[in-house]
């Protein structure tokens, strides 16, 4: 996948998608993204936090975003808990001691979050040093994001120096905007879908959400079907 950002959507969104054209629907999905996130005070410090490591290829992602776009959509006064704040970023050079360096620069930030940083890099690494499993490299940011269990959670959000929200979103932003919650098979098996689901108790923290054992689309990023690394 390229790493390229894609054309800017206005002054306060950017879509970091594919070389493929983006429909209006879509454009419409990242511009209301951009707004949440924007009027979300607890998020944007969050991601002047991150931006502060000045990582050239990061985002924040999954349940943060994912939360926020739910609660939203579900009328929530008061946002959801969040276990952990997924910093995810894309560094071939770094070493395996990165994330944790990384994750304690951003507790002097904000130190009432709950850090957890990953390079995307790096992945396949911890899949061998932790499961004895070979699994392909990833390529970019976002083909590690692209591989998250639901197709939901394949969301990330940054921001740039001059303050431009960036949505990466490789596999669009329908399936967060119109609750639900659908496997996507790239990394994480079916069991791996089902515990989440039950773990997470999506259904009941957010009633209007939809659960999809199945996509009908399957890319084979990695070979074949594995277990996922992280709790996304």
């Amino acid at each position: 996948m390229s790493s390229n950002f894609g054309r800017q959507l206005s002054a306060n969104s950017r879509p970091l998608r594919e070389n493929s054209p983006m429909s209006e629907d879509e454009n419409a999905l990242e511009e209301r993204l951009v707004q949440m996130v924007r009027s979300n005070p607890s998020l944007m410090e969050l991601l002047r936090a991150a931006r502060s490591l000045k990582l050239k290829s990061w985002c924040i992602g999954a349940g943060a975003v994912r939360s926020l776009v739910w609660d939203k959509l579900h009328g929530f006064t008061t946002p959801s808990h969040i276990d952990d704040v997924d910093v995810v970023y894309y560094d071939e050079t770094a070493g395996a001691e990165r994330d944790s360096e990384l994750a304690k620069q951003l507790l002097e930030f904000a130190p009432s979050a709950c850090w957890e940083v990953t390079n995307q890099a790096q992945v396949h690494e911890w899949f061998l040093a932790a499961r004895s499993e070979v699994v392909q490299p990833l390529r970019s940011l976002e083909d590690g994001i692209a591989t998250w269990p639901e197709y939901a959670t394949c969301v990330g959000v940054r921001l740039s120096l001059d303050d431009t929200i960036e949505v990466v979103a490789p596999h669009g932003l329908e399936d967060l905007f119109h609750l639900r919650v659908r496997h996507n098979p790239i990394r994480a098996s079916a069991a791996v879908f089902k515990e989440r689901v039950t773990s997470k108790r999506f259904t009941e923290r957010w009633p209007m959400l939809s659960i999809v054992p199945g996509g009908p689309r399957y890319c084979a990023a990695a070979g074949q079907e594995q277990t996922l690394a992280d709790d996304w």
